[in-house]
């Protein structure tokens, strides 16, 4: 049978390899841990401090634990909320960082490209593995979130904070889209990490930088003495899925969301696979 590169390394092989590593397993814990804890908090914590919460995203008027706990879909939403801060970002970094890096740090590397598995081939399957990662862990996030918030608040409507109500395949509608522009604006995060995880050998290092990158950026961002500088930022727009909640989907401000790290992740991801063109995998 002659040598094909484009069988080389199939994404069935290495996905499910990749499913089954302890690091994952402890990333989608992570994730359903996250619903588990607040439903636990709402349930046996005190509300006597609940309407000092009014604010919430997109400024509206209700406070993030009254939209919790009136349904499923809300419950959803605001665990979307408070897991695009910081848990998904880990773990967005922690699926891309680990690409290359850790085949690296087990001395692996030299044998894949032996197999021969093309160089690009190698980067192309591992980066769609991870990226299929984190997709799941996203769905993950929503569909144990959607399940525990039916089974503690009921199936209420979905209730935006700045006004109106959606219901049945409306609701669905929104949530996608409200699914779809995190992970849009976590691509940058991804990009960070797999260009990083192709210049070193340590994977924690290149999560670690991909996730002090997005803090300092994050920082960056609440300088208000920056000004309009601050739009420029890859991080600027990451609340904008709210404007998923409105009367009428506005779309303007999440395709310059979507556009500001989209670019900057095809850019990281072209990067990495040139460095890794010539990247010396014997020494």
């Amino acid at each position: 049978m002659s040598y094909q590169a484009s069988k080389t390394l199939p994404f069935r092989v290495e996905f499910v390899r990749q499913l089954r590593r302890r690091r994952t397993a402890v990333a989608f814990l992570l994730m359903l841990l996250l619903p588990l804890i607040v439903v636990s908090a709402i349930k046996f914590g005190s509300d006597d401090e609940s309407s000092s919460d009014a604010g919430g995203f997109a400024q509206g008027g209700q406070n993030l634990i009254d939209l919790a706990t009136s349904g499923a879909m809300n419950f959803t939403v605001v665990m979307i909320f408070f897991a695009s801060g910081f848990l998904l970002t880990t773990v967005f970094a922690l699926f891309a960082g680990d690409t290359v890096a850790s085949e690296a740090s087990w001395a692996s590397l030299r044998y894949l490209l032996a197999a021969p598995v093309p160089r690009r081939r190698l980067l192309a399957i591992k980066l769609s593995v991870a990226m299929t990662l984190n997709l799941l862990a996203l769905t993950a996030l929503m569909l144990f979130s959607y399940g525990l918030g039916l089974l503690a608040f009921g199936n209420g409507s979905l209730v935006s904070p700045v006004g109106g109500t959606f219901q049945g395949t409306q609701a669905i509608w929104r949530l996608l889209v409200i699914a779809g522009y995190v992970y849009l604006t976590l691509l940058f995060v991804s990009g960070i990490a797999f260009y990083m995880s192709v210049r070193t050998d340590v994977p924690l290092g290149a999560v670690g930088t991909a996730v002090m990158l997005v803090i300092v950026l994050l920082i960056l961002d609440a300088i208000t003495a920056l000004g309009d500088l601050r739009n420029w930022l890859p991080g600027h727009y990451s609340q904008a899925w709210t404007d998923a909640l409105g009367p009428q989907i506005i779309w303007d401000t999440m395709a310059k969301g979507a556009a500001f790290t989209i670019v900057p992740f095809i850019v990281l991801v072209t990067a990495a696979m040139l460095k890794f063109d010539r990247k010396d995998v014997m020494s």
